[in-house]
């Protein structure tokens, strides 16, 4: 079940906005909205790093940067398998987002 009702629907509670404002805040870097978007959009909506690299002009260490942002939020999930770290989707999270902006004005 989704965390929020649609905001055109009725107001926020503090505390659905409380859980609600990491996502946006971790959604609102163009690059950590791009990788969110590169991973979802990857074979099994999972990606090693060394799978985003060439999307970017940046450093592999930047890139894991924005990607534990992104996991910390609660927005994608990790794995380590030897020396790389894949990332996933977390659909609850993104289901939790769609059904705050979802709901048509």
């Amino acid at each position: 079940m989704a965390c929020c009702s649609p905001l055109v629907s009725e107001p926020l509670t503090s505390e659905q906005a409380e859980r609600i404002v990491p996502l946006l805040k971790a959604l609102a870097d163009p690059v950590r909205l791009r990788l969110l978007s590169l991973v979802a959009a990857h074979d099994g909506r999972e990606a090693c790093v060394c799978d985003l690299n060439d999307a970017f002009d940046l450093s592999q260490p930047t890139i894991s940067h924005h990607l534990k942002v992104l996991h910390e939020a609660g927005l994608l999930d990790r794995a380590k398998r030897g020396t790389w770290v894949y990332y996933s989707i977390r659909a609850e999270a993104l289901t939790d987002l769609a059904a705050l902006i979802g709901g048509g004005l």
